[in-house]
């Protein structure tokens, strides 16, 4: 592992769901671990996400920035690249707006951390009732206790139970021989800043839901970065909503097969363009650790 002290940037992406990214807001700024910025990566949101944002940003040490795009439409990728170029941290942790973490969900994923290692993080599914609690204020994470999870697994409103009861250490049953698609979800998943802008980021020629986060872990891993799973650790609450319609996967999935056969490892379409807009302001990140080979 490098050095234990290095700043962490968290770049949350969201897009309309100002009561979920409060929530969300709510708990990364109320981490155990202190050595880290959130970046907010907007996909187009109006109003009421930004008073969100700035509400949270006057109540908290933490750096908070907002980073945004007009909308127009599903443009996960670009978002994520704009968060990524303004990102001063050396690692960086990609989370979704509608994944609530815990208090440790940082420390967890730091200790993790590795050189030469992506960390892809778990889920945990809530339902449709036990969200609209949580997002009403009926119910508090702030007293949610290991019964309170007992009682919701018995309920059938969460779909894991012994993940936020169990916590693992970095062991090596969680190293992935080879690239495996299961597992690869961009809500939730962990890289060297430098790994990063090795690929240039994400590959913005994806459009629709489906693929891209399998597309950036294939590149990365076509570089020689290998992937760790982060179970038992790095659990977030996925809170329930509609799913994206899916017109677009089976031709994004087959861009990933593509970038696979091909071994191609950086996006034409990706994190230069971002950086260009930035680059004369200030430096993106410190020199992080490079690749480990296979």
């Amino acid at each position: 592992m490098a050095h234990a002290n290095f700043l962490i940037s968290v770049i949350i992406s969201t897009y309309n769901r100002p009561d979920a990214l409060a929530l969300v807001l709510d708990q990364c700024l109320a981490q155990t671990d202190t050595n880290y910025e959130v970046i907010v990566a907007d996909d187009g949101s109006g109003e009421p996400t930004r008073a969100v944002i700035e509400a949270a940003t006057n109540h908290t040490n933490i750096t908070v920035s907002h980073v945004w795009q007009a909308d127009q439409g599903f443009r996960a990728a670009a978002i994520r690249n704009k968060g990524i170029a303004q990102a001063r941290g050396e690692y960086l942790i990609f989370l979704d707006g509608d994944c609530v973490p815990q208090r440790d969900f940082i420390a967890c994923h730091r200790a993790l951390a590795e050189t030469g290692w992506t960390v892809t993080g778990s889920r945990i599914l809530l339902n449709e009732a036990l969200t609209s609690d949580l997002l009403a204020q009926r119910l508090s994470l702030t007293q949610a206790n290991w019964g309170f999870w007992v009682q919701q697994r018995f309920a059938q409103r969460i779909n894991k139970l012994l993940p936020l009861l169990v916590k693992l250490p970095n062991f090596a049953q969680r190293r992935v021989n080879g690239f495996k698609w299961r597992g690869i979800k961009s809500c939730n998943l962990a890289a060297w800043a430098a790994n990063v802008h090795a690929i240039n980021g994400f590959d913005e020629d994806f459009s629709g839901w489906g693929h891209e986060d399998a597309d950036f872990v294939a590149r990365l891993y076509n570089a020689g970065v290998c992937r760790k799973r982060g179970f038992y650790a790095t659990e977030v609450l996925h809170l329930w909503h509609q799913e994206q319609p899916r017109d677009s996967e089976n031709i994004n999935y087959q861009r990933v097969l593509a970038v696979l056969q091909s071994k191609r490892t950086w996006a034409k379409n990706g994190l230069d363009q971002a950086l260009m807009s930035v680059r004369s302001m200030r430096p993106i990140h410190a020199t992080p650790p490079t690749a480990k080979p296979f």
